[in-house]
């Protein structure tokens, strides 16, 4: 085996003699290395004084130069080739793109122009061909020379434009096409020579490339230019927007003509470039999406509804028909978001879009018009019917549960309607007065829906009086607590007390529960409210229970808001120890629909507050789910019985079998029994007789102030009458 370094055969060709040119240091030692390493023979130079130098001493096949070069610049070099060494070939490698340094650099005799940062194989290859090129130079002297500079020009403006370059005959078939066409569309160019411009044109604008080619008057000063898709081989989705300029040619001036497969000459009319804009165009189509989209959930936005609205009252209005508008609030979202995180209830919009729109008619408009509320555009229905149907499919969509990774949570849908035109005749009216609609069904209960009616506007201007007067009866301490005595049914002794809520209101007088509560928990600002009459509740009964009255229990109603809230348990132990009320006093009354609603959540709660020995009680026993399965599982000590229950005693068994089957399952689960709304002797005797424990109700007294109650603890019997 012959060593690396043994010498070539005597018959071997001589190594081509290369000039490299670079003020870069560091790009000169690369280029040299990479052609050193194919065996050329090459020399440096760090500027164009040391090429002219080296020129003036050394022959070379090859000149590889930089344009740009502090002194003598790339041009001079050339110049000073072209003097003394005129045999010499020159390739530009330079950064220098304008198409006026190309021109004039090809025109100056560089037989080639390499841009910077270079491909090493495109350079090699290059290199090759230049050398190869000018062998043929060489042999073909002058005219030979001209040539290839002439191709060379040529083949640099036309197949390395970042465009298709074509020409058309004057029926629009292709006599000329660039080799860009196989790299954008994948087509050779020799295939689409002779074919109709047609072919590569979607069938969708091939009306539009037509009627712009025959247009009158397109002309040189005049092109014409528009934006098509074209055909990628192979892939009708893989279609591609261009931008194509279009230009007829002079005759006189181009009187060339070129041959199809076929053998048939066709003379070039049109010259034109298409340009791909398919980037900018899924851009500005990005763009408009975000502008009319939300983007998590993929409906129409705030400002698309609105424009749909509009468009669809005109044609309403038009046609003499009805539309509707429905305005959507998801119930308990909030508490999800606020419990399992942004993530989750992202996910849950998702789900929760996913549902209603499989609800909807092909034409209707769901919207997310922010947070967890949206719109419902219904146009051309016939009937309130239409959307009372359309209402219950949506509520009924919602009920079943949302499986979020490991947690299965439930959310309603509360639901205000308003109908064109009745309910209002402009855009803005009728997203306002579904909105209307919406807080009354909040109001009620949630979970529902209601058509909006003129005397809900007068409503809701109240309910902004009566807001603002709320959060004025906070700062002011408006706010009072009234207590009811909970009585033995045995013993006649009070052992307990149910904190009651009541409003001082400055004009209206005293007002109860029922007249501010709903908005409370609407606004959010029940818990404030609820924060407040636990505090004075406990400072109250903790003062009692101080003074002697060591098994007194306190009752208080928790709202919704305040048990989901995911540091509910927390809070209110702090409330407890800031208060020093004792926990084994407190019971705490929650409805059954608050447990269903989100069981396993509610029931973890529970349970905390249960070791630490806070009795659990169950409000409105009865209305609600009624099931024995989560009466079973959870930590609950007394059920009472809904005053709507109590009513239906009428001195006898008739009418009381919701009541008798209360008790008996409570005895069978041992569970206390208190009944509310007791009001005559019948049913206290009734009660008594089916075992009841406690009493609550008007028959022992109403609600007082603290004051009042303080003077008749442990003299029920003597004081009856007074409570």
């Amino acid at each position: 085996m012959k060593p690396a370094h043994a010498e070539q055969p005597l018959n071997a060709p001589m190594p081509a003699r290369v000039l490299v040119v670079d003020d870069e240091p560091r790009l000169l030692t690369s280029l040299c290395s990479l052609l050193r390493s194919q065996e050329y023979s090459v020399t440096e130079a760090a500027d164009g004084h040391g090429a002219c130098q080296l020129i003036d001493r050394q022959t070379f096949d090859l000149a590889m130069l930089d344009l740009r070069m502090p002194g003598i610049d790339g041009f001079d070099v050339m110049r000073h080739i072209a003097t003394r060494q005129p045999d010499c070939g020159v390739v530009v490698v330079s950064g220098e793109s304008s198409f006026d340094a190309v021109s004039r650099a090809l025109r100056r005799g560089a037989l080639d122009y390499i841009r910077k940062p270079f491909d090493p194989d495109e350079l090699l290859a290059t290199v090759e061909s230049v050398l190869e090129k000018r062998a043929l130079l060489r042999a073909h002297e002058h005219i030979r020379g001209r040539l290839e500079k002439s191709e060379a020009l040529h083949r640099y403006i036309v197949n390395s434009s970042p465009d298709i370059v074509f020409m058309l005959d004057g029926d629009g078939h292709f006599c000329f096409v660039n080799s860009k066409v196989e790299s954008m569309l994948g087509y050779h160019p020799q295939e689409l020579r002779g074919r109709h411009f047609r072919h590569i044109i979607d069938d969708r604008d091939v009306a539009r490339g037509t009627y712009a080619l025959n247009a009158p008057n397109i002309s040189a000063d005049n092109p014409r230019t528009l934006e098509v898709r074209l055909k990628t081989r192979g892939s009708r989705r893989a279609n591609r927007y261009f931008e194509i300029t279009a230009f007829p040619i002079d005759p006189e001036t181009w009187p060339q003509a070129g041959a199809d497969e076929h053998g048939k000459h066709r003379e070039a009319r049109y010259y034109g470039t298409a340009r791909d804009v398919t980037e900018r165009k899924e851009a500005e189509a990005f763009i408009n999406f975000q502008a009319y989209h939300d983007l998590l959930t993929r409906l129409p936005n705030r400002a698309l509804f609105k424009d749909r609205l509009e468009l669809a009252i005109t044609h309403a209005r038009r046609e003499n028909q009805k539309l509707a508008v429905m305005f959507l609030d998801l119930d308990r979202f909030k508490v999800i978001n606020d419990t399992l995180g942004h993530a989750m209830g992202d996910r849950l919009l998702q789900a929760v879009t996913h549902r209603l729109e499989r609800c909807l008619r092909k034409g209707d408009t769901l919207s997310r018009f922010g947070g967890d509320e949206f719109t419902l555009l219904l146009p051309s229905i016939h009937s309130h019917e239409d959307a009372r149907m359309i209402a219950k499919k949506l509520i009924k969509a919602l009920r079943n549960p949302f499986q979020l990774g490991d947690h299965e949570v439930f959310v309603g849908v509360s639901i205000g309607i308003s109908i064109f035109p009745e309910a209002g005749e402009n855009m803005d009216h009728l997203i306002q007065n579904a909105d209307i609609a919406m807080y009354h069904v909040k109001a009620r209960g949630k979970d529902g829906y209601r058509f909006y009616s003129a005397s809900m506007s007068i409503d809701s201007a109240n309910r902004l009086i009566l807001e603002r007067d709320l959060r004025l009866a906070l700062e002011r301490e408006e706010l009072r607590v009234f207590y009811q005595p909970q009585v033995c049914a045995t013993t006649n002794q009070v052992v307990g007390l149910e904190a009651l809520v009541r409003w001082q209101h400055p004009v209206r007088g005293l007002l109860y529960p029922r007249d501010f509560l709903p908005l409370a928990e609407e606004t959010r600002l029940i818990s404030q409210v609820s924060e407040w009459v636990m505090n004075q509740a406990f400072q109250d009964v903790g003062h009692w229970i101080r003074s002697g009255q060591q098994d007194l229990r306190l009752a208080v109603n928790l709202s919704p808001i305040q048990v989901e809230h995911p540091k509910f348990v927390e809070t209110l132990m702090k409330q407890l120890r800031a208060s020093h009320f004792p926990p084994r006093n407190l019971e705490i009354e929650i409805t059954e629909n608050l447990i269903m609603n989100d069981l396993e959540q509610i029931s973890q709660k529970l349970r905390e507050l249960a070791d630490f020995g806070i009795r659990i009680a169950i409000d409105d026993f009865g209305t609600g789910y009624s099931s024995l399965n989560y009466i079973h599982r959870l930590p609950i000590h007394t059920l009472k019985v809904d005053q709507s229950f109590v009513k239906a005693i009428r001195g006898g068994e008739e009418g009381a079998c919701i009541v008798n089957a209360i008790i008996a399952m409570a005895h069978g689960l041992r569970l206390e029994i208190i009944a509310e709304g007791v009001e005559t002797t019948e049913q206290l005797t009734y009660l008594k007789r089916l075992g009841c424990h406690q009493i609550q109700g008007f028959i022992h007294g109403a609600a007082q102030p603290a004051e009042a109650i303080e003077n008749c603890l442990g003299h029920l019997p003597a004081k009856a009458a007074m409570l």
